[in-house]
């Protein structure tokens, strides 16, 4: 399951998050985002996705006492969302539990589904656990376009079916679309039907070619359309009655503000609009991701062993990576990310780079921009 970046409005006193350093080039180290997989186990077979997941069980996952243990630890650090997913975090039988310990703890509890095996009573359950909201992906306007993605018959009549059910619970959902070659036409038709939907948000994930996504390396959409599909997505943010955010396409955090001068706005560049108070690519700065078996990694996409949390205490971890201090200094990004204006910003997509190179601090693969000399406010 894609974990979804749950970030609104979740900042302290609208200041940027990374305005601290500015002029040493190194991002501070502010944990706001957990995605956690609890089971690799799924019921679907998607195409795209990250870890390959199947309908199986997998051995050595971490255990209820494990991640109570890590919630722990967690919260020594930071209060942050924690997104429970998976596989499918609904087939952890546990998974209510771990809500509700992580609602006690004082962490954001979301949870990313593909829908399909959420009922009522789960909705209802969910809202009594402390999920605030779910996240659920939906890849085509139809049932062919989705379900052919999904690569399971019915996927497409089951989200709906979650959908309908986390609505009339009063659950917080957002919806998540994977965007490749196969639905880049129906992309408007997609987000109309997820604005009738009446989800809060709409997340657009540039699809990142790891796990089953290896396959889909010619679906993915090259660097021009992936410039006019991110301007097409921000020319809908007065459009549409709902949260718009685009994942893993750091670039779109470039154009918010390059837009934004276009049209004679002001530009804070430490604050602008509601989307850009985070930064484009948060890997292993404001955003961790925990394995199925502990791993800790930058993202979901981009694994990289960064330590384990059965070996190491999670705040060791995440203070002490090398990996992840790496990622906190953009004095050692490479090409033209590293010198590019808007690397506090955008950042490029590491994963990306690393799945292209090898090297997780070379160059975005897919911008167009070319950098102008570095400004002191990007």
């Amino acid at each position: 399951m894609d974990e979804s970046n749950f970030m609104t409005h979740h900042h302290s006193e609208g200041k940027h998050p990374h305005a601290a350093g500015a002029k040493t080039g190194q991002l501070k180290a502010d944990l706001r985002l957990v995605a956690w997989e609890l089971t690799r186990s799924c019921n679907l077979a998607c195409v795209h996705c990250r870890a390959a997941a199947q309908d199986r069980p997998y051995e050595g996952e971490l255990t209820l006492a494990e991640c109570r243990r890590v919630m722990d630890e967690i919260a020594e650090v930071a209060q942050p969302i924690v997104i429970l997913t998976g596989g499918e975090p609904l087939l952890r039988p546990d998974v209510f539990e771990l809500a509700a310990y992580g609602n006690e703890k004082g962490f954001r509890m979301t949870l990313a589904t593909n829908g399909t095996l959420l009922t009522p009573e789960i909705a209802d359950r969910m809202i009594a656990t402390g999920i605030q909201r779910i996240s659920i992906s939906i890849d085509g306007a139809s049932a062919q376009s989705h379900d052919a993605f999904r690569m399971v018959p019915g996927a497409f009549e089951g989200a709906l079916r979650g959908i309908a059910a986390a609505r009339a619970a009063g659950l917080d959902f957002q919806v998540n679309t994977t965007i490749t070659q196969a639905n880049i036409e129906e992309f408007p038709k997609i987000h109309e039907l997820v604005v009738s939907l009446g989800a809060v948000a709409h997340h657009i994930f540039l699809l990142v070619p790891m796990g089953r996504g290896k396959d889909l390396r010619e679906e993915g959409i090259g660097a021009e359309r992936y410039e006019k599909t991110l301007h097409w997505f921000y020319e809908q943010k007065d459009k549409a009655p709902l949260q718009l955010k685009a994942t893993c396409a750091p670039h779109y955090y470039r154009i918010l503000r390059q837009r934004a001068r276009d049209e004679g706005k002001e530009v804070d560049f430490q604050s602008f609009g509601l989307d850009a108070v985070t930064r484009g690519c948060l890997g292993g700065t404001g955003f961790v991701f925990i394995s199925h078996v502990g791993q800790v990694q930058p993202c979901g996409y981009l694994e990289l062993d960064c330590g384990n949390v059965r070996e190491q205490s999670f705040r060791e971890i995440w203070e002490n990576s090398p990996i992840f201090r790496n990622l906190r200094d953009l004095r050692k990004y490479e090409g033209k990310c590293g010198r590019c204006e808007y690397n506090r910003v955008c950042g490029g997509c590491r994963a990306r780079a690393y799945e292209a190179t090898g090297n997780y601090l070379a160059e975005e693969p897919l911008c167009l921009y070319e950098p102008r000399a570095r400004s002191a406010g990007c």
